[in-house]
């Protein structure tokens, strides 16, 4: 593509770079110049033009937007008409933003002329909203450009996992000092969370802070629920601790305990006969603001496997805002109860 300055004779066929406003006259930037505009461009008394024109094998930028949107396209997301070089990516449904990061850096490292910008991945989403914009920054780019970071996104497919209303059962243990009006409040923050997706609480059992006791009500809950949420009275410390030891005896497994995200760091999650997933919250989880438990916690409503390698590489974007329930600010040591 060629880019600059031209006499009016050598301008028709080329594309504005720079809007031109005189009486009787506008031209706007991306119009294509006709024999007409140059009659008016002279009457205005313009000698020349700053224009783009498209050499053999350029593709133009609305083309070039519009095609390598197709490429990116997965799952319940779709693409608006692509206009001045861009082409916007919207969710078609509610639920878990999923695509391969690396993927977007290589196609943004073809060349400077083809950009594309997402929402990070694994954010939650809600239908109608933009997840993507795939922008060519000048008019036009070289075909052979072009075809390198479509080849680049070719393992990229921006997709949606959608929310599904799934049934949560809810065991909370007790231990003298836990107001009732805690557990009430945490259930209610929880429905809240739901919400979006669709899910809802279809058990609700209370039980004292005690590994067999609480074993015999994760039991319980477990065949009708399609996930299993453990709010302890007091934080887990160890995965020796009541509540992963009462998850072993009922017949479940471990898959992490612990994550890289802070509020949320003393988070356990596992696995109970049947592949139910069982969380065992941290205590921030009690608050509406977000953190760690959040991110796990929308995976699952939508479907998707949470591995322990998965929890490990939350630690970029990790470091979240302070939430009132803390007992004291990372500057100091916070008790074990409030992470």
């Amino acid at each position: 593509m060629r880019f600059g300055p031209v006499p009016l004779r050598d301008a028709v066929g080329g594309i504005v770079a720079h809007a031109v406003r005189r009486e009787g006259l506008v031209l706007k930037k991306g119009d294509t110049i006709t024999a007409a505009h140059i009659s008016a461009l002279e009457a205005a008394g313009i000698t020349e033009l700053v224009v783009a024109q498209l050499d053999r094998g350029d593709v133009g930028e609305d083309e070039a937007a519009a095609l390598l949107a197709q490429n990116v396209v997965g799952a319940h997301v779709r693409v608006d008409p692509a206009f001045t070089g861009r082409a916007n990516l919207f969710a078609t449904t509610s639920g878990i933003l999923s695509f391969d990061a690396s993927a977007v850096d290589r196609l943004n490292d073809v060349d400077e002329t083809i950009t594309l910008a997402t929402l990070p991945a694994f954010r939650a989403v809600v239908e109608g909203e933009m997840i993507a914009t795939v922008k060519i920054i000048p008019f036009a780019v070289a075909s052979e450009r072009l075809q390198a970071a479509r080849e680049a996104a070719r393992d990229l497919k921006l997709s949606i996992a959608p929310f599904k209303p799934l049934r949560i059962g809810v065991v909370s243990t007790l231990l003298p000092g836990l107001k009732p009006t805690t557990i009430t409040k945490t259930l209610r923050v929880l429905e809240e969370r739901l919400a979006p997706a669709g899910a809802r609480i279809t058990q609700d059992l209370r039980v004292e802070h005690d590994e067999a006791k609480l074993a015999q009500a994760i039991a319980r809950v477990q065949p009708d629920s399609d996930i299993v949420i453990v709010f302890g009275a007091s934080a887990i410390t160890d995965r020796r601790d009541v509540i992963p030891s009462a998850v072993e005896l009922a017949g479940g497994r471990i898959i992490h305990f612990g994550m890289p995200v802070d509020p949320g760091n003393l988070l356990l999650v596992g696995a109970l006969p049947g592949s139910v997933p069982v969380l065992g919250a941290p205590g921030c989880a009690r608050s509406p603001k977000e953190n760690g438990f959040d991110w796990i916690l929308q995976r699952l409503l939508a479907g998707m496997e949470v591995t322990a390698q998965d929890i490990k590489r939350m630690g970029v974007g990790g470091l979240l805002m302070e939430i009132i329930s803390r007992g004291q600010p990372r500057s100091g040591e916070p008790p074990h109860g409030d992470e």
